[in-house]
């Protein structure tokens, strides 16, 4: 039968061990953010070379399934002289990938902008910098944001396959806990718990967010 208190019992090691769930989903968002800006600058930009690179990069990451490239990344390290906590090799690998799909969301954001804009601001004289820094960026973040607490969610959810090298994250933590406490459903239904917890916060954040900045 169904254990509540072996259910709640769970939690204790569970909510502990999130922290590197939001650690490495947090991190990683973080990087992808700013290897995603530097990308979608270089498939908005006007050498061809940089627009291939960009396309590359886009396309290897979302075609490579992101547990092998964190297997590739854990083992790739050690062989050219780099040795790394496993921890640090899963937030590379989460904000490399992370990369490609917020690179996407900007350049789509950006692109959804009406070019009138843009055209307006030179015919008024003002410089390269300033249109993108006070026209074209302030909308795209505001556009884009519902689509970037959602990667932030799919990346807390996908943050359960660091467990494979070892980081004691939520799915690792509740494998351990059912095989000494031998109640796999309520540590799972728990670890599920803790998941929608944290993804309910991030899309009211998200929600909070979108109202502040709206315009």
């Amino acid at each position: 039968m169904f254990s509540i208190q072996a259910f709640l019992d769970s939690f204790g090691p569970l909510l502990w061990a999130a922290r590197y769930t939001l650690l490495v989903s947090g991190l990683g968002i973080a990087l992808g953010l700013v290897l995603g800006a530097l990308v979608c600058a270089a498939a908005l930009s006007r050498w061809r070379a940089a627009r291939f690179v960009a396309a590359l990069w886009v396309s290897f990451l979302r075609g490579v399934p992101l547990l092998v490239q964190l297997l590739l990344m854990y083992y790739l390290l050690p062989v050219i002289g780099i040795n790394v906590p496993a921890i640090v090799a899963a937030v590379v690998t989460v904000g490399i990938c992370a990369s490609a799909y917020i690179s996407e969301i900007w350049r789509g954001a950006i692109g959804a902008l009406p070019p009138g804009q843009s055209e307006a601001a030179v015919a008024v004289g003002m410089n390269n910098r300033d249109l993108w820094t006070r026209i074209i960026l302030p909308q795209a973040v505001v556009m884009s944001l519902p689509a970037l607490v959602n990667e932030l969610i799919l990346l807390v959810k996908a943050s359960s396959l660091v467990s494979l090298v070892g980081i004691m994250e939520v799915t690792r933590a509740s494998q351990a806990q059912a095989a000494t406490t031998f109640r796999p459903l309520e540590v799972y239904i728990a670890a599920a718990c803790i998941y929608l917890l944290i993804n309910l916060c991030l899309a009211g954040l998200g929600r909070y967010l979108e109202h502040r900045m709206a315009v």
